[in-house]
Formats: structure tokens, C-alpha cells, sequence
């Protein structure tokens, strides 16, 4: 149905800031909400923030205050603002279309001095 791509990933310190995306492929006739979910070597996979189609956004309690998602309709592509970096962060970052199983092929944050 959709490609999705996962960029943006790489190696900050604690404190600092990245911005990941992820960008669609192919033609969308509907507009579906977005996800951006997480996982630690080790860990299960985690939610992180969701956008839905009117724009109202969701966060873990980990990054709430911290993490932004946002998305670009006419590049079709989904942003995951991260501030305020810890090492807890550190993990494989996902995107998925709400209610499907498109996922993105991960892209790494590390959060280490």
C-alpha cells in the first residue's frame, strides 16, 4: 500500500536535539494518522506519539514535554522533534500508519556521551 522511510537517525549527546522523518512513497488516497513507536535491544517495542488526521498529537509519559511530532501533508512525511536527548532514548525509532502494518525500516538514535 505505502513505503515508508525513516531517516534523520545518529549519535547526540545527552541534552541535545534530532529530528528523524519519515517520508511515504506511492500514491495515498486516504489520510491516516501517523506513529512514531521505539525499541531498546532487549526491550519490546514501545508507542511514542501519535498524530491523528485533525492534528491532535499523543505522548508517552517518558517524552511528553520533550518530543514533538509533527507532519508535512504535501511532502507526506512525518517529523518526530527530539529535545532534551537522554541516554533512555537511545533505541530504533519506527513509523507505522495508525490501524495498518506499514512500518518503516528503522532509523537509530544513540544518546551517549
Amino acid at each position: 500500500q505505502v513505503q515508508l522511510v525513516e531517516s534523520g537517525g545518529g549519535l547526540v549527546q545527552p541534552g541535545g536535539s534530532l529530528r528523524p522523518s519519515c517520508a511515504a512513497s506511492g500514491s495515498i488516497f486516504s489520510i491516516a494518522a501517523m506513529e512514531w513507536h521505539r525499541q531498546a535491544p532487549g526491550k519490546q517495542r514501545e508507542l511514542v506519539a501519535t498524530i491523528a488526521i485533525g492534528g491532535r498529537t499523543n505522548y508517552a509519559d517518558s517524552v511528553k514535554g520533550r518530543f514533538t511530532i509533527s507532519r508535512d501533508s504535501a511532502k507526506k512525511t512525518v517529523y518526530l522533534q527530539m529535545n532534551s536527548l537522554k541516554p533512555e532514548d537511545t533505541a530504533v525509532y519506527y513509523c507505522r500508519r495508525s490501524g495498518t502494518n506499514d512500518w518503516g525500516q528503522g532509523t537509530q538514535v544513540t544518546v551517549s556521551s
